[in-house]
C-alpha cells in the first residue's frame, strides 16, 4: 500500500540513484590523474570539507586509511587556527565542496598553492574559487537535491560519497590491497573475525594430538580423550603426516579395535588448510566436508602438522 510517505522516500531514493548513473557516466582522465597524484605521494592524503561536505570527508579518510592509503581528515576552520601544522609539503589535498566556495576552506586552499603541495578538488563548479586553484578536480554533475528545494544537501552528498569509494576502491585495487591486509587494520568486531586468520585460531605444539603409525589403539584413545578435539593426526617416526583417525573412524573399526594399531584405523590423505588461509575459509571447508576439525600444514612442507583448528575455536570469534 502506497502512502505519501513511501512516495517520498521512492523519489528521493531514484532521484540519487539515476545521479549516480550520471556520476559514473562522467567520469574521465581528470579521475585517472587524481589516482596518478595520490599514488605518487609519500605522505597521507589530507581529506577537508565544511558542514555535511566535512562529515562526507571524514567518512572518506576513514576509508582511505583502512583500504592503504594513509589519509587524515583536518577540519578547515581548526586548519586556519594552527591544524594547517599537521599538512606536510609530502601530502596531497583532497578538498570538498559542492559550491566550491565555502569561505573556511579558503585558508586551507591558499597554505596548498603557497607550499605547493598538490590539491585535488571534489566539486560540481569548474569555475568556481576551488575549482579555479585544483591542480585536479573532481567535477560532480549539476543536478538538483532530492529534497525538491534544492536546499537540503541530499544528491550532492550522495554523488560525493560515491566519489570518495570510488577514489578508494581503485586505490586499493591499484595497491593489490588484500582481506589479509584489511585485517591488519580491523582486528575487532565481527569484520574482525571474519578476516581472522587459521593460524590466529589454531592449537600448536603440545596442543596437537599426535601419534604415529605403530602407536595402540589404547595410546591413540588416551591421545584423543586426552585433547579432547575427537581427533588424532598420525604421523611417521619423522614427523610426516601419514592420515588421521577421527570418531567416526573408531566406528568403523570396532571389529577387533583393540588388536589394531594407528595405520589400520586411519584415513589416509586428511584434509588440511594453510596457516594464513583465513578462518572464514577453513570454517566453509568443515561445513562442506561435516567435519569438526582441520589438519594445518606448513605450506612449505605439506607433510608437517603445524596446527590443529576446531570448529569451536572458530565459534568463539564468531565465525560459522
Amino acid at each position: 500500500m502506497n502512502t505519501p510517505y513511501l512516495d517520498t522516500a521512492r523519489r528521493v531514493i531514484r532521484t540519487e540513484a539515476k545521479a549516480l548513473n550520471s556520476l559514473a557516466e562522467g567520469l574521465d582522465a581528470r579521475f585517472r590523474d587524481a589516482i596518478d597524484m595520490i599514488m605518487a605521494t609519500k605522505g597521507r592524503v589530507i581529506v577537508t570539507g565544511i558542514g555535511k561536505s566535512g562529515h562526507i570527508a571524514n567518512k572518506i579518510a576513514a576509508t582511505f586509511a583502512s583500504t592503504g592509503t594513509p589519509a587524515q581528515f583536518v577540519h578547515p576552520a581548526e586548519a586556519s587556527h594552527g591544524d594547517l601544522g599537521m599538512i606536510t609539503t609530502a601530502d596531497v589535498i583532497l578538498a570538498i565542496s559542492n559550491s566550491g566556495e565555502a569561505p573556511e576552506l579558503g585558508n586551507l586552499i591558499a597554505y596548498s598553492r603557497r607550499f605547493s603541495i598538490p590539491l585535488i578538488g571534489i566539486t560540481s563548479r569548474e569555475t568556481s574559487s576551488l575549482g579555479r586553484q585544483c591542480d585536479v578536480i573532481l567535477l560532480l554533475p549539476q543536478l538538483g537535491e532530492a529534497c525538491g528545494t534544492g536546499i537540503v544537501p541530499t544528491t550532492s552528498t550522495t554523488l560525493t560519497l560515491a566519489m570518495g569509494d570510488a577514489l578508494a576502491v581503485a586505490l586499493m585495487e591499484n595497491r593489490e590491497f588484500t582481506a589479509e591486509h584489511f585485517r591488519d587494520f580491523h582486528p575487532g568486531g565481527k569484520l574482525g573475525a571474519r578476516l581472522s586468520l587459521v593460524r590466529d585460531l589454531m592449537h600448536t605444539g603440545s596442543g596437537i594430538p599426535l601419534t604415529t603409525v605403530d602407536a595402540t589403539m589404547a595410546d591413540v584413545l588416551r591421545e584423543i580423550g586426552g585433547k579432547g578435539f575427537g581427533v588424532v593426526c598420525v604421523t611417521d617416526d619423522d614427523g610426516h603426516m601419514q592420515g588421521i583417525i577421527t570418531n567416526g573412524d573408531l566406528s568403523r573399526h570396532m571389529d577387533g579395535l583393540a588388536s589394531k594399531t594407528a595405520k589400520d584405523v586411519m584415513t589416509a590423505s586428511p584434509v588440511t588448510i594453510d596457516p594464513n588461509a583465513l578462518a572464514e575459509k577453513a570454517v566453509g571447508i568443515m561445513n562442506n566436508r561435516k567435519i569438526t576439525c582441520l589438519l594445518v600444514v606448513d605450506p612449505d612442507q605439506p607433510s608437517i602438522p603445524v596446527g590443529l583448528l576446531h570448529i569451536h575455536d572458530c565459534l568463539r570469534v564468531g565465525l560459522g
